[in-house]
């Protein structure tokens, strides 16, 4: 990928010119190729500048690590054991995080044309066909978001569950218990669209709670240490830093002004900060659509995502604080729910 060998380039050569870049991967692409490329990573954020004009020089943001583009493939061949990874739960991230926008210009405007496309679909919808829409994404979404958790039912099977009380014969009790869980968190935010404005720890306590109702899943800010499977990240062990780590999330979400910036927050860093004993990244999908409701956006399904795929972005945040393959994942989501509902 071009855009890696000049970002790499950059990395091993700081302070750089263009012309240098160019004459540094021995001519390997234009002169042309090389600026063009250089003013999409600087669009990105991923370089910044130093001088101007032809004494105009590049060197790596400190957001870099953020958004450096990392094949998925690639990374994964090594098992967790041999990763070199940010093994600690780093506050510092917050910082970077409140101080850059997580889309480029190009994601942005993206973005910004899916949410016109839904306020136009909406706006020719009757009440009716409006929660019927509505009832279809909820129950792709507490199916999909149970499934990445390990739940056995069928969509089909959890479409007869919430519309018809009928459980599936042979399936674990849990699992029926988690989707009417999810069920129900759903319908708890869309009465209440404004609970989680502003963010804080007590509604996501409270959603939480609704989640893991009837489950062997105790409440409330767990107090003691917590692993992850496939990954040797360790969140934080302490009460007392888990709910200083959740307030200044919520501090940070709250000051963003872009709905799906505060949206993508919630849901890369309360899996992140694993404030509870279980059911972290149940409740940061709930929190994140939560978001987009309150604000008049467009909830998303998360119904065409490879389970797989999905924790792997998300074990890249934990391991290396780097939203890219997330930020795809996300994306992608919110573009299939625009066009797929409503």
């Amino acid at each position: 990928m071009k855009e890696e060998i000049i970002l790499d380039y950059i990395r091993k050569n700081p302070l750089t010119s263009s012309k240098d870049i160019h004459l540094g991967l021995r001519e390997s692409f234009s002169y042309a190729t090389v600026k063009r490329i250089l003013k999409k990573l600087y669009d990105e954020g991923l370089i910044v500048t130093d001088g101007k004009k032809k004494g105009t020089n590049y060197t790596l943001s400190t957001p870099y690590d953020l958004f450096y583009p990392l094949d998925i493939n690639e990374y994964f061949k090594n098992e967790q054991d041999q990763r070199e990874i940010k093994d600690a739960f780093d506050f510092g991230i917050l910082d970077v995080l409140a101080n850059v926008s997580l889309f480029t210009p190009e994601e942005d405007k993206y973005l910004n044309s899916l949410h016109e496309k839904f306020l136009e679909n909406i706006s020719k919808l009757s009440p009716s066909a409006y929660n019927k829409e509505l009832e279809r994404l909820a129950i792709d979404l507490s199916w999909k978001s149970s499934q990445i958790e390990g739940n056995t039912y069928s969509l089909l099977e959890t479409e007869r569950l919430l519309k018809e009380k009928e459980t599936a014969s042979g399936k674990p009790k849990d699992d029926a218990v988690m989707l009417l869980n999810h069920k129900e968190a759903l319908n708890f935010i869309i009465e209440q669209p404004n609970y989680v404005v502003p963010l804080n720890i007590r509604s996501i306590e409270d959603i939480h709670s609704i989640l893991i109702k009837d489950l062997d899943v105790d409440r409330n800010i767990r107090q003691n240490r917590v692993g992850i499977s496939g990954t040797n990240y360790v969140p934080l062990d302490n009460e007392y830093q888990i709910r200083e780590a959740l307030e200044a999330m919520c501090n940070l979400i709250n000051k963003k002004q872009n709905p799906l910036e505060k949206s993508f927050l919630s849901l890369v860093l309360l899996s992140y900060i694993q404030a509870f004993v279980d059911g972290n990244k149940r409740t940061a999908r709930i929190v994140s659509n939560a978001i987009l409701i309150a604000a008049g956006y467009c909830p998303i399904s998360f119904r065409t995502v490879d389970s797989i795929e999905y924790k792997e972005a998300m074990l890249i945040f934990y391991e290396l604080n780097n939203i890219s393959a997330f930020k795809r994942v996300f994306i992608s989501q919110f573009e299939f729910a625009v066009k797929t509902y409503f």
